[in-house]
């Protein structure tokens, strides 16, 4: 198969995944498996691939995947303005990468989790 099962359901496993790649959109930087980590990648660099072209089609493409989660609450003047994991990723981080062709993702190797000794690792945009 070409992709890891993670020892989940199909559901689960999507589930999973949407949960990861939203928050990584959210917070830019998070702590997880190695395994968990490296099929993240693909699904954030699709998505920051989507937030770069960033037509109609591309923005429902990527509402149909990314959980609607508040990724920050800003006060402007008398209005608080909040900006949904969707508005961050095609507002923020999108841009950011426009001039570069993929590897939008590092992934770095950290000391085993206690308890179950599993690989750990650190998913980070760059």
């Amino acid at each position: 198969m070409g992709y890891r099962k993670l020892g989940r359901t199909s559901s689960q496993r999507k589930a999973m995944l949407r949960d990861l790649t939203t928050d990584l959109i959210i917070n830019e930087r998070i702590v997880t498996t190695e395994a968990r980590a490296k099929e993240v990648r693909r699904t954030v660099e699709k998505m920051i691939t989507l937030g770069k072209r960033g037509d109609l089609h591309a923005r429902r493409q990527a509402a149909a995947y990314v959980r609607n989660e508040v990724a920050t609450v800003k006060e402007d003047g008398e209005k608080v303005v909040v900006e949904s994991a969707l508005q961050k990723l095609f507002n923020d981080v999108a841009p950011r990468y426009a001039d570069r062709n993929g590897g939008y993702t590092r992934i770095l190797k950290t000391e085993p989790r206690r308890g179950d000794s599993a690989p750990m690792a650190i998913i980070e945009l760059v």
